[in-house]
């Protein structure tokens, strides 16, 4: 979806009425939080800090202006509002080293596309079983092994889209609208959970592991890892099989002896690495092994990151160049930077508690017990993740606030933080809460029905997972 302003009208930028609808309601937001006097519960610096909050967020959702002029403008708001005492101050979530962090494994991420060596790993993983459903299960164990070297879920499905079509073509026509509805739901809704089981998997677990590093206590890679895999293995397999069920995939028909296919986009698919190809999976498979040795020496995540983008950016490897960092995905770093920074003072103005205060008086937490308030702040974090674009957008402001709710009330923080990780991080309702179910929808059989219906499904097992993981697992391993 496209930050820039569409449509034109005479000459002149005609907004849609969402875009200007919302930009008016934040203008309204800002204007009565900066004029009118404080409730009780909060002070003026707080009112400020959380009219900026709300005018944020609805920019974000209605986007009249890109994501990175929104963000900006937060901040200067925070300053100019007189929420914060100095500018430094209102940017404090830029200091924070998962802004940094993120923009490395982004550009790590494009490397791995820019040398095709996503499709060279798709073309050495995959093979054709003699069903629907067996290759179904292929696809998704494919998607699952990519993920520990190419961390964007859209990238893992844009790569497996054309190799989708091929397979397809395979089957007889009624085999084949079971298993492409079936692999397209897999590309879209399953593919993005197997980004939660690292911590360097992708956003939404770099966010988490931030949030949980800063509020609960410090996490390792390798702790993470040891928290993480086995649930997300288990609710990856289980929504592979919902996926097959879902779209009733084809279990009986085989492929003829005369429809042996190549499972390549292009090229032989036995043809050599390249020099390019095998030098960032060399640089990808250091930076692991260092996380994993870092976690035991105390080395900070980032510094492997840092040092696989200097090698690859080199003049005499050339991989990462000026024109991939002015593509990198800016909006999202900076909405996770501004975000950050509100949060920030937000805690430090008192809204925060504010805000609980008052929601307290709305949901009777006192009479629920331990596990009904568990439910309450999951379904809070599920009704914030609907209105995002990207999960880990939509973890930045529901976790802390969740997180602040559980020390509120004696709940063990560290496998809540993991818990809406792995609910929001399954959750997609509507198409553009994922961009990897966008892009599904957008080349596939798939409805806005499907995508409902079936985020609906993933959101009910990751749920159970949890729960699993929560009273079995976790008390462990921890």
């Amino acid at each position: 979806m496209s930050d820039r302003l569409e449509g034109r009208s005479g000459g002149k930028t005609k907004l849609p009425s969402r875009q200007a609808v919302g930009l008016l309601v934040a203008v309204c937001v800002l204007v009565v939080g900066a004029t009118l006097s404080p409730p009780p519960a909060l002070t003026v610096d707080g009112q400020r800090a959380l009219a900026v909050f709300v005018a944020a967020l609805v920019l974000w959702l209605t986007r009249p202006v890109p994501y990175v002029v929104s963000s900006v403008l937060s901040v200067a708001l925070l300053f100019a509002l007189g929420a914060v005492d100095s500018f430094s101050a209102a940017a404090t979530g830029f200091t924070s080293t998962l802004v940094f962090f993120l923009l490395l494994l982004l550009l790590l991420g494009d490397a791995t596309a820019s040398v095709d060596l996503d499709q060279q790993v798709a073309r050495r993983l995959l093979t054709a079983d003699s069903t629907p459903r067996g290759t179904l299960h292929s696809v998704a164990g494919s998607l699952l092994a990519l993920a520990l070297v190419m961390p964007s879920a859209m990238a893992r499905a844009v790569t497996f889209i054309p190799i989708v079509n091929r397979l397809g073509s395979a089957f007889e026509v009624e085999a084949d609208v079971g298993f492409e509805r079936g692999a397209f739901l897999v590309l879209g809704h399953v593919n993005p959970i197997a980004s939660m089981a690292l911590m360097t998997g992708g956003g939404m677990a770099l966010v988490t592991s931030e949030i949980v590093g800063t509020t609960i206590r410090p996490i390792t890679w390798v702790e993470w890892a040891v928290l993480m895999v086995p649930p997300t293995i288990l609710l990856y397999a289980l929504a592979t099989l919902c996926a097959g069920l879902f779209a009733s995939v084809d279990r009986k028909t085989t492929i003829g002896p005369d429809s042996e296919m190549q499972l390549e986009t292009d090229g032989d698919e036995t043809s050599p690495l390249t020099r390019e190809q095998r030098l960032v999976g060399l640089v990808l498979i250091g930076a692991v092994v260092s996380w994993i040795v870092g976690s035991f020496v105390g080395v900070p995540t980032v510094l492997p990151a840092v040092a696989a983008v200097m090698v690859l950016s080199v003049p005499s490897v050339g991989v990462i160049t000026s024109e991939d960092i002015a593509a990198v995905n800016w909006g999202i770093i900076f909405l996770i930077g501004a975000m950050l920074s509100i949060l920030d003072v937000l805690d430090t103005t008192g809204a925060i508690e504010a805000v609980i205060d008052v929601l307290t008086r709305w949901v009777p937490f006192e009479l629920l017990v331990h596990w009904q308030m568990i439910a309450v702040l999951v379904a809070i974090a599920v009704g914030i993740r609907v209105m995002f674009s990207t999960g880990s957008a939509a973890i930045v402001v529901a976790l802390p606030i969740v997180l602040e709710f559980a020390d509120a009330f004696g709940i063990d923080q560290l496998p809540l933080a993991l818990t809406v990780l792995l609910v929001v991080g399954s959750t997609t309702i509507l198409p553009f809460n994922t961009t990897a179910v966008l892009v599904s929808m957008d080349r596939g059989p798939l409805s806005h029905r499907d995508v409902a219906s079936f985020g609906i499904v993933t959101m009910v097992l990751s749920a159970g997972v949890a729960a699993l993981s929560w009273l079995v697992y976790w008390p462990l391993v921890t």
